[in-house]
């Protein structure tokens, strides 16, 4: 009997000291068959900022922003010997970083880089008013300049046997088009007249070139398809280069195309290509 109690005893008091020792030590001792333990619970938890592509590529991004816009370079010369024009554009040689940096102190002038691809680089000094102004003028080129976007196509379809007055309808969609700096595509298929000429389909196309004449030419001239059944061309609009030379030789302002004649007047309007 005494021995049964003081074994009770002994297993209680082993009980009492591994809670003890899990308490104190913050582990859970693994009393299974098990030979892989379980890891310790961290007692703190550590906050660490992310690493992450995307904020180097911004930062790359805006660095080399301010690199290529027009600002001074401050005192921060990389190269020895420089090419140098002074604020009223006169060329004061090749000078050393030195020397440049006593001349902007002395004539409270700042520094821009002006070609740095030449040998040596060239830079200019120019004072704050001057570059601020530089910056204005550069801010407006850039509003002024439009933006290229994607050219986008319209398609057309239709007989060569089609009736006049369609043709004419066709025509005004055409140029409405054109206006919107769209090109267009235009594929004339063969009537089903036996006694239909063969140039018929071609001469479809320039007629409606004509009739768009000052605003579109042929990006691609009329060219026979589908084993000669039809025949496609691309008008583009044209350039303002190419419009003015074509106001400048008729002597006559820019007007509705369509308003000048069904394009029976002997002048095509239609650029070389």
């Amino acid at each position: 009997m005494a021995a049964l109690f003081l074994k009770k005893l002994t297993l209680q008091t082993v009980k009492t000291e591994n809670y003890c020792v899990r308490r104190c030590l913050g582990k859970y001792i693994s009393q299974g068959p098990a030979p892989t333990r379980q890891s310790p619970r961290p007692s703190c938890l550590i906050h660490v900022k992310a690493f992450s592509t995307e904020d180097t590529q911004d930062e790359r991004t805006k660095k080399k922003k301010n690199e290529t816009a027009f600002s001074s370079v401050g005192r921060k010369i990389n190269e020895r010997i420089i090419h140098v024009l002074d604020e009223q554009g006169n060329d004061l040689g090749h000078m050393h970083r030195a020397n440049v940096i006593r001349l902007m102190a002395e004539r409270d002038l700042r520094l821009v880089k002006r070609d740095p691809s030449a040998e040596p680089p060239q830079y200019q000094l120019l004072t704050g008013a001057q570059i601020h102004q530089e910056r204005l003028r550069l801010r407006e080129a850039e509003r002024a300049t439009p933006k290229p976007g994607p050219t986008l196509t319209k398609e057309l379809t239709f007989s060569s046997n089609i009736g006049q007055h369609d043709l004419d309808t066709k025509s005004k969609q055409i140029q409405q088009w054109i206006e919107k700096k769209y090109k267009v595509q235009i594929t004339v298929k063969k009537g089903k007249s036996t006694d239909e000429p063969e140039d018929k389909m071609e001469e479809m196309c320039n007629q409606i070139v004509q009739t768009v004449s000052g605003i579109a030419t042929f990006s691609s001239r009329p060219q026979p398809i589908k084993g000669g059944k039809a025949v496609m061309c691309v008008l583009r609009p044209l350039s303002k280069k190419e419009e003015a030379a074509w106001r400048a030789a008729l002597g006559t302002p820019r007007g509705d195309a369509l308003n000048r004649g069904d394009g029976k007047d002997g002048a095509s309007g239609v650029l070389p290509q």
